[in-house]
């Protein structure tokens, strides 16, 4: 997720410090049972609406257990990242945090804002993997609890198209090409892209590379340990080509294509008339679908493809609950989060993706979030999940409008031809950020 600063953010961080958020006391010691923690934690996290109302539950069922912990929740909205570096800029953060960026938390951690959990880590790890895990680590120490996940390796498509054309979900990218040329010759456009500020080509980019060059590989080139210019970054950008490289390919071409957001680009698919037969984005893709169209029925997901023999593997993103104050109590809430029974209070709400190995999909309320979410659960049991690349990048080269690789991508998609250039655009930001 991207943030703004803005008027929201001001008055949410005036509430906040006005609410005197600051942790409560326990009554000391080690706790021998569950009644024997107390206190009162405050936790901030972005949802709202009816996602509050499913992580309230949550909370409920913590409170279940631990009865004498009052736990106070606000929602930061989209404003959570500058909210909570004000807190704690001005002394006066929650004791528990949810945040979707792991630069965030570097540099909340590099700051001391932060408190490791190391004591946790071996349950972390239990519950969610090492890759899951490793997530919320920062130089081999434990700072968060990835509850919530999300899957980014899906292709969303129309049913009435595929069934129009003939063709079927494809399991790898020689099959999807095969596909896309079937659609075309029916006269359908096979893409729905949506370049928006830049974000949704870092996903594509991030999927194509991790089942290219391997999860080792995507590994180093999140921490700049290879360059951008690396061989393997082109190859990756040379498959890109298959679903941008052509106008033809895209809805509206690339000019569309360009000037188009998430959402609309996803409209696009999700509709009985739709302008092209395939979107790849993640699970947050059919927010809003076409009032009557149907899951299912109407549309469809398909696991991002194979390429070259590659094995599944799961590229996502995910809310890392922090503690930014040492009491039993947070630790009992950040404890509670690595339990099966805290994520199927949710996962039977809807909306959630679980990424605790343990989870039995069944609980999800309906087949897609069962196919998606259960992704998600096999590539962190497999520890083949790997967090959003851009995320872990600077904030000035992964996360910021108009320049890094926001704007590099933007580029590609225009001038897709351009690899040399385009990659040696993005090792120079990529360079001037790490520095």
């Amino acid at each position: 997720m991207r943030y703004r600063l803005g008027l929201g953010a001001l008055v949410g961080v005036l509430a906040f410090s006005a609410a005197g958020c600051g942790g409560g006391s326990d009554s000391g010691g080690s706790a021998k049972g569950n009644k024997d923690v107390s206190g009162s934690i405050s936790v901030m996290g972005i949802w709202a609406g009816k996602e509050q109302a499913s992580f309230q539950a949550v909370i409920d069922g913590f409170n279940a257990q631990y009865p004498n912990v009052t736990v106070k929740y606000r929602s930061g909205g989209d404003n959570l990242a500058p909210i909570l570096s004000t807190a704690v800029e001005g002394g006066n953060p929650p004791d528990i945090a949810a945040i979707g960026q792991p630069g965030l938390m570097a540099d909340f951690a590099k700051k001391g804002a932060i408190k490791p959990i190391a004591n946790l880590r071996q349950k972390v790890v239990d519950a969610f993997g090492e890759a899951v895990a490793d997530a919320g680590a920062i130089d081999g120490k434990q700072y968060a609890v990835m509850y919530k996940g999300s899957n980014k390796s899906t292709v969303w498509y129309n049913v009435a198209s595929f069934d129009e054309a003939g063709v079927k979900p494809p399991e790898t990218w020689d099959d999807l090409n095969k596909v896309r040329d079937t659609l075309l010759a029916a006269g359908i456009t096979p893409y729905s892209v949506g370049v928006d500020v830049g974000w949704p080509i870092t996903d594509m980019f991030e999927n194509v590379y991790i089942r290219t060059a391997g999860a080792e590989k995507y590994d180093q080139l999140a921490k700049h340990e290879i360059p951008w210019t690396d061989q393997s970054v082109k190859d990756a950008l040379k498959i890109m080509q298959d679903v941008v490289g052509k106008s033809d390919y895209m809805a509206g071409g690339t000019s569309a294509a360009l000037q188009t957001d998430m959402p609309t680009a996803v409209a696009k698919v999700l509709t009985d008339k739709p302008d092209a037969a395939m979107a790849m984005f993640g699970d947050f893709a059919p927010v809003n679908p076409q009032a009557g169209f149907e899951a299912e029925t109407g549309y469809n997901v398909f696991t991002f493809p194979s390429i070259d023999g590659s094995k599944p593997s799961v590229v996502g993103g995910g809310d890392l609950f922090v503690k930014f104050k040492d009491t039993p109590a947070a630790d009992a809430f950040l404890e509670y989060l690595t339990t099966v029974d805290a994520a199927e209070i949710w996962a039977k709400r809807g909306g959630f993706s679980s990424p605790h190995k343990d989870l039995d999909v069944n609980v999800y309320p309906d087949e897609i979030t069962r196919t998606v979410a259960g992704a998600l659960a096999e590539a962190a049991k497999e520890n083949n999940f790997r967090f959003d690349m851009s995320d872990l990048q600077p904030s000035a080269f992964g996360g910021t409008p108009g320049q890094g690789l926001f704007k590099a991508f933007t580029d590609f998609v225009a001038k897709p031809q351009d690899i040399d250039g385009i990659t040696k655009q993005m090792e120079a930001d990529a360079a001037k950020a790490f520095k």
